[in-house]
């Protein structure tokens, strides 16, 4: 094998290796530990001890654990900090895969009375408590005396929270589709899971839904002359999923009608569906049937093109993975291969310039055996041809 030859293969066995390594790292080392989720200090409170950090969402909140885990919690750090003054503040900061698990959980725990804060991407207050998330990171601080100043405070502490990765920042497409108009605050509720709408009163079961071909879930109250009504919105992975399941949402709404005597699953009102694009939209409650129109005529889909939409998608994720390092591998080993060029070449000419004809082509490696044909030809006895050998040097 010729030097420039195994100088290539070396290399890419190189930097196959280093790139295992790197995509398989050891346990507890710096590249599989996320950052911390809670910082020593900031806007003069200062941190008490170490912060209590767990993978279990029962850590997080025992009673809603399974709810955690569907919007994809990995970790939560507790810690109390204080002032100079003596006031104490008892910050919970719970960590999930992306910021749709985040906000999920952020209206899980969001209430009605609450008060709208500017804090983070959304934030909300009631008393001494505030509420708040920041990409995949929830927070639910707990001051021990309300102070004007908490506000300022907690935007500087969502300014160091650590960040989500690429897409893992977006939420989800299916709140686009959410009206404005009669919107009643703080009741919107993002649901990815069974466990999540089973712990509302949704106005389709989640077997209904059909979470195992992973929609998105929406529910909102809105004011309307009549009463008060439930939207909810489904939006499928495809228009033809979402159409067979509205045929199955309406099939199970005539089959419980004559046996429960009301229109929905919940205890009476109206119950009124439609299909646009993706999205499923249902909306009932002790409304009139043309108010539940009005609801649902406010939501049309309508498709936008964009560059950073997220998706769920795992093979499509995978895919582009694969396709992104093939690229970046390609561009390595051609950079590679151009520097090794360069340097090779470059040696030897360095090398030919400082010491000529002692390390490349010296004279007695240069001599070779030539064959001139156009000589005189002897006959041998068997009759053949023979040509003069004659050994030549080849000029450097």
């Amino acid at each position: 094998m010729s030097f420039p030859r195994f100088f290539f293969a070396l290399t890419v066995a190189i930097y196959m290796a280093s790139a295992g390594f790197a995509a398989n790292p050891a346990p507890g080392s710096a590249q599989t530990q996320a950052p911390p989720l809670l910082p020593q200090q900031f806007a003069g409170w200062q941190r008490q001890g170490l912060a209590q950090i767990s993978t279990d969402a029962a850590a997080a909140d025992p009673t809603n654990a399974e709810v955690l885990k569907e919007y994809g919690f990995t970790d939560v750090a507790v810690a109390t900090y204080i002032r100079d003054d003596g006031r104490t503040l008892k910050i919970r900061a719970a960590r999930f895969a992306d910021a749709s698990g985040a906000f999920g959980a952020y209206t899980l725990y969001l209430q009605p009375e609450m008060v709208r804060e500017t804090i983070g991407d959304q934030g909300a207050s009631l008393g001494q408590r505030v509420l708040f998330y920041r990409g995949h990171v929830l927070v639910d601080a707990s001051f021990a005396k309300e102070s004007p100043m908490a506000g300022a405070a907690l935007r500087e502490l969502a300014g160091v929270l650590p960040r989500p990765p690429g897409n893992a920042g977006n939420l989800p497409t299916v709140l686009d589709f959410m009206p404005h108009r009669g919107y009643v605050p703080n009741t919107e509720k993002y649901v990815i899971g069974p466990e999540a709408l089973n712990a509302l009163t949704p106005p389709v079961s989640a077997e209904q839904v059909d979470f195992a071909v992973k929609p998105d879930v929406v529910m909102g109250k809105y004011s309307t002359p009549s009463g008060q009504a439930t939207l909810m919105l489904i939006y499928y992975p495809t228009p033809q999923l979402a159409a067979e399941h509205l045929r199955r949402i309406d099939a199970a709404h005539k089959l419980a009608q004559p046996q429960a005597g009301v229109s929905t699953v919940e205890s009476a009102g109206q119950f009124s569906d439609k299909r646009t694009g993706f999205i499923v939209a249902v909306a009932s409650g002790p409304i009139s049937e043309s108010d539940a129109k009005y609801v649902l005529d406010q939501v049309n889909y309508e498709a936008n093109v964009t560059w950073n939409q997220r998706t769920d998608n795992r093979e499509v994720r995978d895919l582009y993975s694969l396709i992104l390092n093939i690229v970046i591998l390609c561009g390595i080993l051609g950079a590679l291969s151009i520097v090794a060029g360069v340097a090779f070449g470059g040696f030897r000419i360095l090398m030919k310039r400082l010491y000529p004809d002692k390390v490349f082509d010296r004279p007695e490696a240069m001599e070779f055996i030539s064959l001139h044909l156009d000589g005189t030809v002897s006959e041998g006895e068997s009759g053949h041809s023979s040509g003069r050998v004659r050994r030549r040097k080849r000029s450097s």
